[in-house]
């Protein structure tokens, strides 16, 4: 009877259950056109199973595959209007092709995107991400289209009811935007003071790269790294140094660091470390160093372009 009963369940406990299980490893392997056969294969069964409908539209989402994750989302949408989720990923979908086709085509799917997202808004008044898409969509919509500076200011207020620190993070966000970078760098410091993650470090040392300001961007890496000490900043600093010809040698301190205690959690390959190496030797006028470092980064990764190119100007020194 027991064997019986194991067959019995066997086959709905293999279908109800591992198919949907195991999209979370196909989504953390990056296996997203296996999540999408398996998610398919599932509807076929089920088709009325929002959650693999949802999993469908973001497994569409990460190829890119926009008119597939719209669809998805609208499906959802229309079959429970009160999903404040639904709503917002269905405006970000068509936020996301709207990015991609043409200017008029976009011009065509605004009320939609703002719509979706005033909706999802409105549904759950604590929803921080529809907040932050509202940020960005009013920040960067042209004022005849409806953009507004204000708009995007009144959703990082609510952002900042929420969480000080988002609520900061939109304001620099904003006034970076509006070319305002006294009021841009204060917010993005409140942040840090507010929250201090590593996200908001990275937010500043970005504003100061742009604003042409490396040396600030050099010791707010250094103050990060003194608190979060990850490897992966040991690069950033090494980076700053050669891209910017500043503190060299300390670019090569930081960049030996990093190599040493490289794992692939840090993000950057290792060749780019090396690369960056050769740009900071190639500042010195050290042709044998430079040389010795941008082959090391060619042997890893032969068909880089920025590599290939960086060797043609050591050679010319």
């Amino acid at each position: 009877m027991k064997k019986f009963i194991y067959l019995l369940l066997f086959p709905i406990v293999s279908f109800s259950q591992t198919p949907l299980d195991s999209i979370d490893y196909f989504f953390r392997q990056k296996q997203f056109e296996k999540a999408e056969i398996q998610l398919t294969a599932y509807l076929k069964k089920q088709p009325n199973s929002l959650k693999a409908i949802e999993l469908l539209g973001d497994t569409y989402g990460h190829q890119e595959k926009w008119d597939e994750s719209i669809a998805s989302y609208k499906q959802l949408v229309d079959a429970n209007q009160k999903s404040a989720e639904y709503h917002y990923k269905y405006g970000g979908a068509l936020g996301m092709k709207a990015l991609a086709v043409s200017k008029l085509t976009a011009l065509g799917m605004v009320g939609d995107i703002e719509a979706a997202f005033l909706k999802a808004a409105e549904l759950d008044p604590k929803h921080i991400n529809v907040r932050w898409a509202l940020v960005e969509y009013y920040t960067k919509l042209p004022g005849i289209l409806g953009g507004s500076i204000n708009k995007s200011l009144k959703y990082a207020y609510q952002l900042e009811q929420l969480s000080k620190v988002d609520g900061y993070l939109a304001k620099g966000y904003i006034y970076e935007y509006d070319n305002e970078p006294e009021l841009a760098e204060k917010y993005y410091k409140l942040a840090i003071n507010q929250g201090g993650s590593l996200w908001c470090y990275d937010k500043l040392t970005t504003f100061y790269e742009k604003q042409k300001q490396p040396e600030k961007a050099l010791a707010n890496l250094e103050v990060a790294k003194e608190k979060h000490k990850r490897n992966a900043l040991d690069y950033q600093m090494g980076k700053i140094a050669a891209e910017y010809n500043i503190e060299l040698q300390k670019g090569v301190q930081c960049l030996q660091t990093y190599l040493k205690n490289y794992s692939p959690e840090d993000g950057v390959p290792k060749a780019w470390a090396h690369y960056r190496l050769s740009q900071i030797y190639a500042h010195k006028k050290n042709k044998e160093a430079a040389l010795k470092y941008i082959d090391l980064a060619l042997a890893e990764s032969p068909k880089t372009k920025s590599f290939k190119d960086e060797r043609q100007k050591i050679l010319r020194l």
